[in-house]
This record gives C-alpha cells, sequence and structure tokens, in this order.
C-alpha cells in the first residue's frame, strides 16, 4: 500500500523543514532520503513530535512542565477538530492526521510520555522503562509507518522495536547530561543488578536496544521500496552512537558520544541495499514483543 504525496503551503512547509534544520540535524538528513510522497509529511510530523518535546524538556519545578503539557493537549484537541489555524506547524501537523487518519490515541501516548518526563517518573524495572521508551519514540515511528504506508500489520511492531532501541540508545548516551539535570532513566533493577556501576548498566541497555535493532531490521523490507533505505540509513546512524559509547567505555558521564558527518555519511551508503531486501522472518519473536504488541494495539494500530 502506497499512500498519495501530502502538499503543504509554502509558509507550513518550510517552517517545519525550518524547525528541523536548527533541532535534528540527523533527523534532516534522514528525511532528504525520503520519497517526495512522504517527506512533507515526515516533516510537519516530526516537526509537531519535535517541538513538543521541546516545549517540556526545560529545566523548571514539575508545575511548570505539567502545565505546558496541558497546554500541548489542548493544541492537539484543535488539531483533531481542524482548528489548528494559527500556527504553521500545528497547520501542516492537522493535514497529516487528515490524509492519513492517524489515531488520536498515538500523539495521545506521545503526550502522555512528556507527562511522565515532566513528573520526574523514575523507573524500577525494565518494562516500565520500556513504557516509556514505546510513548516518546515508537509512537513517532509508528505515525511515520502509517504516513509511508506499510501494509502488513507486522512492520508496526517492527516500528515500535525501532522507536524503542533510539531510545534506549537516547538514554544510554545521555546519563550524564540526565543526572546534572536531576533525572535518571536507567532502571532501578538494572543499577541494582550493575552493582550501582553506571558503565555496566550502559553496557548492558545498549546491549538491550541492540536486540530491538535486530528485529527491527527485519521489518524494513515490510515498508514500500521507497522509503527503506531512509529508514535503514536512520537506524544506521543511531546505532552507530552506541557504538561510540563503546568505544567510550561505556562512560557517558564524562563524555557524549557521537557520529561525525563523514561517518554519517558512511552509514547511509551502508542502507542503500535496504531498499532491495526481501522480507523474511519479520514475524519471529523479537525481545519484547508481547509488550509492544499490547501497546501497538493500544494506541489504535495493528501488529
Amino acid at each position: 500500500m502506497t499512500s498519495s504525496a501530502l502538499v503543504l503551503a509554502a509558509d507550513d512547509r518550510n517552517a517545519c523543514r525550518a524547525w528541523i534544520q536548527r533541532h535534528s540535524k540527523s533527523f534532516f538528513l534522514s528525511s532528504l532520503l525520503l520519497p517526495a510522497r512522504v517527506r512533507q509529511a515526515a516533516w510537519a510530523l516530526y516537526a509537531f513530535c519535535r517541538r513538543a518535546d521541546d516545549a517540556v524538556d526545560v529545566d523548571e519545578d514539575a508545575s511548570g512542565g505539567l502545565a505546558r503539557v496541558e497546554s500541548l493537549r489542548r493544541r492537539l484537541d484543535n488539531v483533531y477538530a481542524g482548528r489548528a489555524d494559527d500556527d504553521p506547524i500545528d497547520r501542516a501537523f492537522g493535514a497529516v492526521v487528515a490524509q492519513h487518519q492517524l489515531p488520536r490515541a498515538l500523539p495521545e501516548a506521545l503526550l502522555a510520555g512528556m507527562e511522565m518526563d515532566a513528573r520526574g517518573v523514575r523507573y524500577e524495572t525494565d518494562d516500565e522503562l520500556l513504557v516509556y521508551c514505546f510513548r516518546v519514540a515508537a509512537t513517532v515511528g509508528l505515525m511515520m509507518t502509517r504516513v509511508m504506508g506499510a501494509a502488513a500489520d507486522v512492520a508496526y511492531l517492527r516500528a515500535a522495536d525501532l522507536g524503542v532501541a533510539m531510545q534506549l540508545t537516547n538514554i544510554a548516551r545521555d546519563v550524564g547530561e540526565d543526572a546534572r539535570r536531576g533525572r535518571v532513566y536507567l532502571p532501578g533493577s538494572l543499577l541494582e543488578a550493575a552493582g550501582g556501576e553506571r558503565r555496566v548498566a550502559v553496557k548492558t541497555l545498549l546491549g538491550r536496544a541492540d536486540a530491538h535493532y535486530r528485529a527491527a531490521d527485519r521489518g524494513v523490507p515490510l515498508l514500500p521500496a521507497d522509503c527503506r533505505f531512509a529508514i535503514a540509513s536512520s537506524r544506521n546512524i543511531y546505532s552507530a552512537i552506541g557504538a561510540a559509547i563503546a568505544r567510550n567505555g561505556y562512560d557517558s558521564e564524562a563524555q557524549r558520544a557521537y557520529v561525525t558527518l563523514p561517518r554519517k555519511l558512511w552509514l547511509v551508503a551502508r542502507a542503500l541495499p535496504a531498499r532491495f531486501a526481501t522480507a523474511r522472518n519479520a514475524a519471529e519473536p523479537g525481545p519484547a514483543d508481547a509488550q509492544l504488541r499490547a501497546l501497538v494495539h493500544g494506541v489504535g494500530l495493528p501488529a
């Protein structure tokens, strides 16, 4: 199944593109690899989600963060009511919602994850962290999967794996930065098993991310052929952050891992064969299929 191209008003398209260029160079690079029929919708979707995340991700007390989440929910009300008239990014996201019939439960789950951040929730178990990763990251991937026009139900499950893998990578990379802001995402049970050694916990977390990346790889061939290269490129770039963390001795407190532009371009080139990959073993169990399938169903999508 493929989808027709979304054509945005010039001002709305430029606002979305500019926001992404400023706030996520990696996503912008990957978006240029998407087919024209998907690119504008991807900009609109990601600009809305990223701007919402940035609005909540500020250093302030919980009440301020929660007030911002409620403001975002009111904006979402307007989007789904067709009243997002005064903001170009909201208008663009509203166009994506209308054209691709995105279940409202998807962006609502994203905002629920942002509320967890605003409340400073800490996670004791792997399952609790999985829910958080699904809400703040996998939901975006699921919306993209819908926009791209994936036909197979299991493609959504594997897209959730990719979102979780990327968020686990983010958490592993940002341990030091988060700690300085009073935030802890490493589960209590993981830290306890690691004897309180954050490097050991980071190594374990990246191992879990790798398992989700491998599951996600089986879903890429289920996407329309013209979208596979971009998604595989994004996957390669993100997983390379984990490799950089490993090279730093899993120390994410003293230094923040990153991927250089030449390395990113090489990883993009390595993704070229993905366009021609044959789907096989996509339904082979992933590391958390039972939980992810329930979460995907919970936001109104098949899995």
